[in-house]
């Protein structure tokens, strides 16, 4: 054998020597596992019960107290008070009409005050209707879809899994094979 032939023989099992030994040609190793399918028989859907709130507005009419002030007015003293000052005025004399003019008009005032609180309206309540509103929670319950148990067959077995989501027809399996001693 020449020396070209011996290198590459020497490289071919340096590369070679780390890869498994089959135990027989075109079989995995001992112990290997792979993926196939399997048919899938039925599927049932795992549900829970929830309660959902939706809030709402609710309202209403409602009749409320309202106070109200009498109607003053100061018309009358106004009145009274010009109406007392003219009076005054001309039944003082001299010196004494300025101050007979002050006191008609003081007293004309008071009386017209006196003659506008008799027909004043009183204070009092009254109602009104006033809307009022309150925030309220109805409740419903509704069936929510948590998962799917999976039945399926595999090889004419039957096996059973639970899944987040339906699978369909088919569903990818592992299979793992191992001696039994």
């Amino acid at each position: 054998m020449n020396a070209h032939h011996l290198a590459c023989a020497l490289a071919l099992a340096a590369l070679t020597a780390h890869l498994p030994v089959s135990a027989e040609p075109g079989y995995p190793r001992e112990g290997g596992s792979h993926f196939d399918y399997a048919e899938v028989t039925r599927v049932e859907p795992i549900t829970r019960e929830v309660r959902i709130r939706t809030p709402r507005e609710e309202c209403w009419n409602e009749e409320v107290p309202v106070y109200e002030s009498g109607y003053k007015s100061a018309t009358p003293m106004i009145l009274g008070g010009i109406i007392g000052g003219v009076v005054g005025h001309t039944m003082g004399k001299g010196h004494g009409k300025d101050a007979a003019t002050v006191a008609g008009t003081v007293l004309g005032g008071s009386v017209g005050r006196d003659i506008g609180e008799q027909h004043r309206t009183p204070d009092g309540y009254r109602t009104e209707q006033e809307t009022r509103c309150r925030q309220v929670d109805d409740y419903r319950e509704e069936q929510r879809v948590e998962g799917y148990r999976v039945f399926y067959r595999y090889q004419g077995e039957d096996y059973e899994t639970r899944m987040p989501h339906d699978p369909g027809e088919r569903i990818r399996v592992q299979v793992s094979v191992q001696p039994a001693w």
